[in-house]
């Protein structure tokens, strides 16, 4: 091979699995969900009943419970360790890998949105680049052999973003904190306990803010960090006024109220906070936050969890700009 050094061993060739497998076909419902799982694993189909993965832990175990599940469903399945019997093989099985077409469609919706800078509404087009990034992030995670393509969508995905926050922060980043101080890349700080108000504020940061924020919970007196941004306590840069919880503060300070699907969330915040007007989706909101304290086993994965119900709020309120 090129670029081997002479009495150097050869490469080692990259392990396989290969599950063949025979699905029932009375049942289309348990066929459906054995397709469907080996999609989430990112397995290659080699021809009808063929499935190959690269060789991990991970995998293995996976592919492993779905061989029960087809065996004890009726059907039959084996799972075969395999190895490329030439380097040229080895090609091409990663090749069945290759996620660069993938990449490429979303660098090229990402650089589309370039047309809109200046003329659309900067929140409508960090709501694109926000489905985007979670796009790249699911398809990195079954990018078993990364190459180039996923570097280049990486960098324009963030430049993108970075375009786009100063777009919706120009000129609202100086009245919120004062002249001269940026609000990218900080530490966002809030005290414990973490309910409805503050989770929606950290959601708000994270999604339309600063997506580089580092968010940190404070305990109860424990004094705010020397440079963070507080939020969501008396004292905070951003705390609750005589009208307003301190989410509807900040989508007022940084020029977000604009953005119907914000007031929307706000509207059920404050109604989780402080009562007052009856807002019909609260108590679903309510139900599933409850649900997420419950099942987290710290402050991060409450949040991540209580981002998911923001995020499909946000979706579900969401109205394109008319035309």
């Amino acid at each position: 091979m090129e670029n081997e050094k002479p009495g150097a061993a050869p490469a080692a060739a990259e392990p396989w699995l290969l599950m063949l497998a025979q699905l029932p076909t009375e049942d289309p419902a348990a066929r459906m969900r054995v397709l469907r799982t080996l999609e989430s694993l990112g397995s290659a189909m080699m021809r009808e009943g063929a499935f190959l993965l690269p060789d991990s832990a991970e995998n293995r175990k996976a592919l492993e419970a779905l061989v029960d599940y087809i065996v004890k469903g009726g059907g039959s399945a084996q799972l075969l360790s395999a190895g490329a019997t030439s380097p040229e093989q080895q090609r091409t099985f990663k090749l069945l890998f290759d996620r660069t077409a993938r990449y490429n469609e979303l660098v090229k919706t990402v650089e589309s949105l370039k047309a809109g800078y200046g003329q659309s509404d900067p929140s409508a087009i960090a709501r694109v680049l926000h489905k985007q990034r979670r796009e790249l992030e699911s398809i990195a995670a079954l990018d078993f052999f990364p190459t180039e393509a996923r570097s280049r969508a990486q960098a324009a995905l963030a430049e993108s973003e970075a375009a786009v926050h100063n777009l919706l922060f120009s000129t609202q980043a100086q009245a919120a904190l004062g002249q001269g101080e940026s609000l990218r890349g900080r530490t966002w700080a809030t005290r414990k306990p973490l309910w409805a108000d503050r989770l929606a504020c950290a959601w708000l940061i994270r999604r339309f803010v600063d997506p580089e924020a580092t968010l940190l919970w404070l305990e109860k007196g424990q004094d705010l960090v020397a440079g963070a941004v507080g939020f969501g306590f008396d004292g905070a840069h951003f705390a609750n006024s005589s009208a307003r919880i301190t989410y509807e503060e900040m989508i007022a300070r940084f020029d977000l109220a604009r953005n119907t699907s914000l007031v929307k969330i706000g509207s059920i915040v404050r109604f989780l906070e402080s009562g007052g007007t009856t807002v019909p989706e609260a108590a679903g909101v309510q139900t599933l936050l409850q649900g997420a304290l419950r099942r987290s086993t710290g402050d991060y994965e409450l949040l991540e969890e209580a981002e998911k119900t923001f995020d499909l709020l946000y979706e579900a309120y969401y109205e394109p700009e008319k035309r």
